[in-house]
């Protein structure tokens, strides 16, 4: 094993690189003074260097870590293992597939193509809201998913088979991140004999949950991970570190999502975009695990790349509390003490890059919306807040609803069922909405032929109305607070008191509760308090992420019919981490994430235009009006009954089970080998066309001229907009692809299933009913004009003309382009589409290395200018210069832009390739071509000296 700092430790019967010895034996670097962060980081660069891939250097420059002056040193980390989703993981596996296939073209062996570290994927992100309300919930909408995913399941059965290294955590576990935090994480691993910490990539953003027991982790695209799985270091530039001093405690009547919440506002005001984040003192040392983990889990939305929490006693508390053997407890306290890494930092112990101070008895009770998670709204001014929003205009973030609209109603038949949310039992949704009936905008009456998310009659008697801000979908869902028993526990008592007081929730909202883990629901029957959360209509509809990424499925056609015709903005509440444009549920304009137990209180009040401080919910049994304070529990009520209801048995009861938890998904039948059986016919799984014509040679980068705009954009467009997301519309070009392939509209399914298939992703790429393309006449969604004509038509149908013309297309956007989920498709997409290069006046991480990845150059225009500042009209062509094999990581190139009348205007960019492995990722046309290379290559190398 490699040692060449002579720093290979005794502990314990076992080895391990000690960081002490690195600082005070090697006397390399003021280690004991770096963030724990950084140092994790650091042991993995140390532990792996092998001359090669890293070098000494790299340990030199990383155990020198400045807080004072920022580095564009790359650093190569090697993580312990990979964790997947399935919406992004079926699509990593396509590729898996497609390189074993590449590799057997050239003769090789497929199964070359392995994954080195251990990758879990957890099927989570398939279960749908089909059904919600009725005690059959659950199961109803497991047999739905297992219907619609049979074809994607298959595939994920074959990669179990195929791979040594690779386990599929089956359907109706929980939540990725949960099942990580509750039974994947190791926190130490022990391989050869060598002790070191767990650190992981994730395909999914939420990935940083896994910091708050911490563990290094994030999110990054499917292309990065397969190259992480693979062998190859993830690389990513040094980063600045934010210390955040936490001081004090949660105040009564608060919880831990109001206290994210406002870190989630602070952090991103303070842009800590590409920063780890580091949480310490008192404040962060007297947070429960659970608090911490759900503080961590959106780093996202904060805009970090970390939200992170070092190990301590309360990390060793939760690992028994979850059932983890106490010699993995031991041995996690011993090696953590010895690297001297055990422990809440206090304050002046650790150097930061900026340090900033949060007092954790100032939070109050809050919620954030109704478009980005950062927008945070104290409860007491949310009525004033919304009410200006209605008014403001769209630019401003508001819905631009006239004056004399504000105040309007609509009236829609309310289904006969209890709450209106008993479904019946039948097919596969149709999750399109239905615009059959024509309606005048102030009175809506629909008596139609019932589909799930709609009872099976209605009474004509009865025309509820629905107003601005009208909550429609009110969903206990999400990994950020259902891994957290105190909120989930304050959710339950919430209900208990509101239906002691005879408070009901309102027919039109439909209510969900979808936990990240099967335990929740262990500990609600314990205290009694699901059949509490029962009797409001928050019956369990699956373990999985639901309404949060968009599966929450239909509303009552009627509704959407109401809201479409009538122009009212309904609303969504939501204990989740995302509350983009048209994410939740398209007809919703609306959303608003906030706690679980706010979430059963808007239900009840049925609209999020109320101050719920000083205005009553509504009135009990007895006709008197009922607050909010009249039913909130006590923090002393809370804590009594997680003690008494939350139990080690629990968890060791739900995971030691995994292999037998399923029937339906042991019941999946699928091909076996090293290679795929590719199904031509198939409309789910098909081969994608990335290793096309592959050779062993790289290209070469060169100048992009002439290329045409295909989108210009404003800000903050996320990769909600960018990637194919939520329902298939018939009218699109994947619905007439699915048609044309003999697919019922009844089975589209969502995109978001269907990822493994490029066909489907790249004409749904730039689709989502809310993306604005300034080239597309005011119309929302995916809308261009075929230049230089001007026709306007579908982005997908523009593309494959330039396609034939041999038009390379550029996109012109404003500040956070690529913010939210870390979806490959966004850049997979884009890139299939034809786009050479994304301007923009900044990126998101994850999204700028994914189109890298992809073969797409980012580039950042300078400060102050933009489309509009250039006068852009789309009309433009744009000649890119300076780009070749001598390109270096933030170069400043000129790019030249001639209008109609023969002008031309040159604006200078800098290229934002930040490291000098991207640009080897840009000359091989993407990661996969050049990780397929180096296996290729290397096995090459070891057969020849062998």
């Amino acid at each position: 094993m490699n040692d060449p700092f002579k720093v290979l430790k005794e502990l314990n019967g076992s080895k391990y690189y000690s960081l002490p010895a690195l600082e005070n034996e090697a006397g390399i670097g003021c280690i004991s003074r770096l963030p724990v962060s950084i140092r994790i980081v650091l042991e993995s660069v140390l532990r792996n260097c092998d001359g090669k891939k890293v070098k000494e250097e790299d340990v030199t420059v990383l155990a020198n870590w400045s807080a004072s002056e920022r580095s564009s040193k790359e650093i190569p980390f090697v993580v312990s293992r990979v964790v997947l989703q399935d919406f992004t993981g079926v699509p990593l596996l396509v590729d898996l597939a497609a390189m074993r296939d590449a590799v057997a073209a050239l003769g090789k062996d497929p199964a070359l193509i392995e994954p080195l570290v251990p990758v879990d994927l957890v099927v989570d992100h398939s279960v749908q809201v089909d059904r919600s309300g009725s005690a059959n919930a659950f199961l109803e909408n497991l047999k739905i998913e297992f219907s619609r995913n049979k074809e994607r399941y298959q595939f994920l059965k074959w990669g179990q088979q195929a791979f040594d290294t690779f386990s599929v955590v089956p359907p109706a576990i929980g939540i990725v991140h949960q099942v990580n935090l509750e039974h994947l994480a190791k926190v130490v691993f022990e391989k050869d004999g060598i002790l070191y910490p767990d650190t992981l990539v994730g395909t999914d953003s939420h990935t940083t949950m896994i910091n708050g027991l911490g563990i290094v982790g994030w999110g990054v695209g499917g292309i990065e991970a397969e190259s992480g799985m693979l062998g190859q270091p993830v690389y990513f530039q040094t980063p600045e570190v934010v210390g955040v001093h936490l001081t004090g405690e949660l105040p009564e009547g608060t919880t831990a999502t109001d206290l994210t919440l406002r870190i989630t506002q602070m952090l991103r005001e303070a842009k800590v975009v590409g920063k780890f984040v580091e949480f310490y003192g008192d404040g962060a040392a007297q947070l429960s695990l659970a608090d911490r983990a759900t503080v961590a889990n959106m780093a996202p939305e904060y805009g970090a790349t970390m939200g992170f929490f070092p190990v301590d006693e309360k990390s060793l508390d939760y690992l028994r509390l979850t059932g983890r053997e106490e010699t993995q407890i031991e041995r996690i306290r011993s090696y953590y003490q010895a690297q001297n890494m055990f422990g809440i930092p206090q304050k002046g112990e650790i150097d930061y890059s900026v340090d900033m101070e949060l007092d954790i008895s100032t939070i109050v009770p809050c919620v954030s919306g109704p478009k980005r998670p950062q927008d945070r709204i104290e409860v007491p001014a949310l009525k004033e807040k919304f009410t200006t929003l209605l008014s403001a205009p769209t630019s401003e973030g508001g819905f631009g609803i006239p004056q004399g609209d504000l105040s309007k109603t609509v009236r829609v038949t309310a289904p006969v069922a209890a709450g209106g949310r008993d479904e019946p039992t039948g097919g596969v949704t149709d999750l399109s909405n239905d615009e059959g009936a024509a309606m005048n905008e102030t009175e809506m009456v629909a008596n139609r032929p019932a589909t799930p998310g709609q009872a099976e009659v209605h009474d004509p008697a009865k025309l509820p109305p629905i107003a601005h801000g009208q909550v429609l979908i009110a969903a206990i869902t999400s990994c950020t607070n259902t891994s957290n028993p105190s909120v989930m526990i304050a959710a339950g008592l919430v209900a208990r008191k509101a239906r002691e007081k005879g408070l009901k929730v309102n027919p039109l909202v439909k209510t969900s509760l979808g936990p990240g883990s099967r335990v929740v629901t262990d500990y609600l029957k314990a205290t009694d308090l699901q059949d509490d959360l029962d009797a409001l209509g928050f019956q369990l509809v699956g373990y999985g992420c639901t309404t949060c990424i968009g599966n929450s499925g239909p509303l009552d056609p009627a509704i959407e019919d109401a809201l479409k015709q009538g122009n009212i903005i309904g609303a969504s509440v939501l204990s989740g981490n995302r509350n983009f444009e048209a994410r939740v549920h398209g007809a919703l304009k609306a959303s608003f994430l906030m706690s679980p137990p706010l979430v059963v209180a808007y239900a009840l009040a049925g609209n999020v235009n109320i101050d719920l401080a000083n205005e009553p919910i509504g009135n009990g049994n007895d006709g008197k009006p009922i607050y909010l304070k009249d039913i909130w529990p006590s923090n002393q009520e809370i804590e009594a009954l997680v003690l008494s209801g939350l139990k080690p048995e629990m968890f060791r009861s739900k995971y030691g089970e995994l292999d037998d938890a399923n029937p339906e998904w042991n019941a999946v039948q699928s091909s076996t080998g090293d290679s795929y059986e590719w199904d031509s016919e198939s409309t789910y799984i098909q081969s994608p066309p990335f290793f096309e014509g592959f050779s062993m040679e790289p290209g070469t980068i060169t100048d992009l001229k002439d290329l045409r705009p295909l989108a210009i954009a404003g800000d903050s467009i996320t990769t909600d907009h960018i990637s194919p997301a939520g329902a298939i519309k018939e009218d699109g070009p994947a619905g007439r692809y699915l048609a044309e392939h003999g697919v019922a509209k009844r089975d589209f399914n969502s995109f978001g299933s269907r990822r493994g298939n490029d066909r489907i992703m790249t004409r749904g790429t730039f689709a989502n009913v809310r993306f604005k393309n300034k080239m597309a006449d005011g119309k929302e969604g995916g809308y261009t004009k075929l230049m230089p004509e001007g026709t306007p038509m579908d982005i997908y149908d523009a593309c494959q003309q330039y396609k034939q013309r041999g038009t390379g297309l550029i996109i012109i956007t404003g500040e956070d382009y690529g913010m939210g989920s870390s979806r490959d498709w966004a850049a997979k997409g884009t890139a299939l589409l034809g786009v050479r290069a994304v301007v923009a006046k900044s990126f998101e991480r994850i999204h700028r290395s994914n189109l890298i990845g992809m073969g797409v150059l980012p580039f950042q225009l300078p400060a102050g200018v933009d489309d509009e500042t250039l006068g852009l009209t789309g009309e433009e062509t744009f000649s890119i210069t300076g780009l070749s094999d001598t390109l270096k990581p933030g170069q400043t190139v000129p790019m030249e832009i001639k209008k109609t009348d023969g002008s031309t205007q040159t604006v200078e960019l800098t290229v934002r390739i930040d490291t000098d492995i991207e640009v080897e990722y840009y000359r091989h046309g993407g990661i996969l071509q050049y990780v397929l290379r180096d296996i290729v290559a290397d096995h090459a190398t070891r057969e020849s000296g062998e």
